[in-house]
This record gives C-alpha cells, structure tokens and sequence, in this order.
C-alpha cells in the first residue's frame, strides 16, 4: 500500500511542511528510516535521528522547533505518539480486513450466527447458541465455548479459549493464548485437610474497546460476572480472579495477579508484577508502581502508590533512601555499643 504525504497528513488532521506529494509505503523507527518509510518523532532524546533519517516523511510536533536544515518531510500534529498510534489502528485494520472468509476445517456449533464480512481461520471451534457480530476476525485454533456472545469487530487471534457464556463487546482484541472463563479458584478446607471445590457458575464479561494480553487469564465469578469495562488495556501474563472488577480505560502491565473480588477503579494504571489481595477496592485514577503488593483499600482518588505493601509514592522514595544506608547505620550502632 502506498500514500502520499499529503494523505497520511489529512488522515491525522497534520499539516505538511515539505513535499506532499512524496510517497511512503511502509513504516520504520526514525533511526532506520529509508527512503520510501514513514517515521514519528516524540520522545525528544530521538530528535537527533531527525536531521539524519533516510524516512521520507517523519511526523512531529507543532510544537517541534528545528534546529538545523532536514532532508525528509514533516507532518506537524499536535500529538506525534497519538497520532502515528492512530496510524498504526488503521494499518492493522487494512492488514486484518484482507483476511476474509472461511478456512477449512472449521466448526459452527448449531443455533450459532455470525455477522457479515467475517473470518473463520481454520481449526476454530465455535459452540452451540453464539451471537457473533460482524467484521469478527476469529484466527486459527480457537475455541469459543456455547453460549458466548461477540460483538462487531473484535478480533480473536490464535489459540485463544473462550468459555461457555462468556460475553466480549465491540472491537476487542483478546491476544494468542489468552482464556477467558476458566474457573474461579475457590476451594473449601475440610476437616480432614483436604479441599472441596466450589463450583464456578458466573461468567466473564468484557466491555467494548477492551484488549487483552497474549496468555493472560481471566476467571469466571463464582456467582454473578468477572467485569473489565470499556477501554481497558490489558498486557501479557495476567491474572484476574474470579469476581474481579476492573473499570473503564484501565491499563495494566505484565505478570500481575488480581485476588478474588478486588475492585479496581477507572483511568487506574497498574504497573508489572502487581499483586492485589482479595476484596479490596482501588480508587480511581491511583497509580500503582511496579511490584507493589496492595493488601488494603486504597480510598483517596489520585493517589500514587509503590512497594510491598504499597505505600504513598514519595515516601516509599525517603524509606528507601533509608534502606540503603541501613549497613552504615548499623556499623555507627556497633561502634557506639563498643565504646559504652
């Protein structure tokens, strides 16, 4: 696929400042950029890379003010990250709508109805009375349970396990190796010391504009609905426990685990190898620094919080200013002690 300039720039409402009929047909990091590439500028420690690139085209900031002469061409936005990330949703949307179709073999369990213009990779499994909407892209392998419902263009990629009754909104991506519905862990202690399971009989509900990891793993509720609301990005290797909530434009990192009933707010960001107890409750907008281990409700909105357990943000800061200087402090300790 190939765009001009002036295209790529009316797309993301940018203004050109060069060539606009100059063509690009792929994308490129602005420090491998070639001729025939488009490139983006944000992080300013990269603006060097601007007045070397071989890109032909390079989209920056209005804001952006050169300090020498450039050889490619300039797409000003107002939002460089923004707006080459809206670049790259509909060059994933180009890729995904030339898959279209039915790959054999294949299964539509009976009762099941699918929408217009989608695609069935092959070995995928769909269960018995699933509403499924349009422009739905279902990649090999996977496995969608009975009674599941999906909504209009989401995207299922390879592997993923789906289970019965499972309900996904509208575009959605639930990444490889991904399982949505698996039981809850729940276990009643006997007497003998051995543990009894307790069924899991809810299900997993995923709001619209929702991603979701490759291999993370959300439970079904014990009773009721496990909820990840609208907008909510979730990364790679995720744990969320049955009965958890998590609220609208969410972003959680890698590797964290979310106990039992915890209920996490909106607009939250939740950094790598997290751990939250269960039945807690995370205010909204709290940021959560990576490894903090949350074992109370964090109530206050806003707040910023990091360590194991998790405490205000700067203050972790001064007690690990402290930490460091334990074995100097303990050395002056024993010093005194000798002197006595």
């Amino acid at each position: 696929m190939e765009f001009t300039v002036q295209q790529i720039a009316d797309l993301l409402q940018g203004q050109v400042q060069g060539d606009g009929q100059a063509t690009v047909n792929r994308l490129a990091k602005i420090e491998e950029g070639t001729p025939g590439s488009l490139s983006f500028l944000s992080n300013p420690k990269y603006e060097p890379f601007l007045y070397t690139t071989g890109a032909s085209a390079v989209i920056v900031s209005k804001t952006l003010e050169v300090k020498q002469a450039v050889a490619t061409n300039l797409i000003l936005v107002e939002d460089p990250y923004s707006a080459f990330s809206t670049l790259l949703e509909v060059y994933q949307q180009a890729l995904a709508s030339m898959r279209a179709g039915v790959e054999e073999p294949c299964y539509l369990g009976e009762n099941s109805s699918i929408g217009p213009n989608h695609y069935r990779g092959a070995f995928s499994y769909i269960g018995k009375n699933c509403k499924i909407g349009k422009n739905v892209h279902i990649y090999p392998q996977a496995y969608i349970g009975d009674n599941v419902t999906i909504g209009d263009n989401t995207v299922i990629y390879a592997g993923v396990k789906i289970y019965p009754d499972t309900v996904i909104g509208s575009s959605c991506s639930v990444h490889a190796g991904a399982v949505l519905g698996s039981d809850g862990f729940g276990f009643a202690p006997q007497k003998d010391g051995s543990y009894k399971t307790i069924p899991q009989i809810g299900n997993v509900v995923i709001e619209d504009h929702v991603s979701i990891g490759a291999n993370t793993t959300v439970d079904c509720a014990t009773m009721g609905s496990t909820i990840i609301r609208t907008g909510t990005k979730i990364d790679n290797l995720v744990q969320v426990a049955h009965n958890v909530e998590i609220g609208r434009h969410t972003v959680v990192a890698a590797q964290t685990a979310f106990a039992g009933s915890s209920k996490v707010g909106n607009y939250c960001t939740i950094a790598g190898q997290v751990g939250v107890v269960g039945h807690v409750s995370i205010a909204d907008r709290t940021i959560v620094g990576a490894k903090s281990g949350i074992s109370k409700n964090i109530k206050e909105e806003g707040t910023f919080v990091q360590g194991a357990p998790a405490f205000d943000y700067k203050q972790n800061l001064r007690a690990m200013a402290v930490f460091r200087k334990l074995p100097e402090l303990q050395k002056q300790v024993d010093e005194l002690r000798e002197k006595r």
